[in-house]
């Protein structure tokens, strides 16, 4: 697994903190990203493929710091937004999976066939020649997820990935998380769905609040904002 380090990393705004004193090692398979809106889960994941800058401190991947290498780290972490929208930019499904890939130089049939196996993967097959922008919602986070996948990064990192899904689409997607071999990071308010992960961190008021076994931070989160 990647390792991935925060060294007493500080985000401002203005007159905002987002994030402040954030000291971690994260280098388990699972990880979970809980707290309250607006508290910092966000800013945080985005440093890490210099989505976001530090404004003190730095964020490293495998030793390589995002601020000044991000082109590099971007080639091996997968991101995947809130809304599936801000990443569909081809006419077709199928065309917008084959786009990920237009940074690598493979043959046009090693192309096909990647594309081909991700549709098969995420059961949009029928629907490769339809108009992303037509899809449900959940078909639409199906679609961002096997665009980042299918270029079969190190690390993903998934912002609400369950927000738009109904039940058979969240079991789905919690299917292919687990039989995901990549390492993997999900920013989350659903907490039953990341009770069986490796590791949890709870930010809260842009700190880190606990950190730990996820059924211990969730409880801890409860605590902190009233709901025990």
């Amino acid at each position: 697994m990647p390792l991935i380090r925060f060294e007493d990393v500080q985000v401002q705004f203005d007159d905002f903190t987002a994030l402040e004193h954030i000291n971690l090692e994260l280098s388990e398979r699972r990880i979970a990203i809980i707290g309250e809106n607006g508290g910092g889960k966000s800013t945080l994941v985005r440093l890490i493929n210099g989505l976001g800058s530090p404004s003190r401190g730095r964020v490293l991947v495998d030793g390589v710091d995002v601020e000044k290498q991000g082109k590099q780290v971007r080639k091996e972490v997968g991101f995947v937004f809130s809304d599936p929208e801000n990443q569909i930019v081809m006419p077709t499904v199928a065309d917008d999976i084959a786009f990920s890939l237009r940074r690598f130089k493979y043959p046009a049939a090693k192309r096909r066939e990647l594309v081909d196996a991700t549709l098969n993967r995420f059961g949009l097959q029928k629907l490769r020649e339809q108009s992303p922008h037509l899809l449900s919602g959940g078909q639409k986070h199906l679609l961002a997820l096997a665009a980042v996948l299918v270029i079969n990064p190190k690390l993903l990192i998934a912002d609400e990935p369950t927000t738009l899904l109904d039940l058979r689409n969240r079991d789905k997607l919690r299917q292919i998380f687990t039989e995901l071999t990549q390492q993997l990071i999900v920013v989350t308010h659903d907490l039953e769905f990341v009770e069986d992960f490796d590791r949890a961190i709870c930010i809260h008021d842009h700190r880190i609040a606990a950190d730990g076994s996820p059924r211990e931070v969730i409880a801890e989160y409860k605590r902190l904002v009233g709901h025990e």
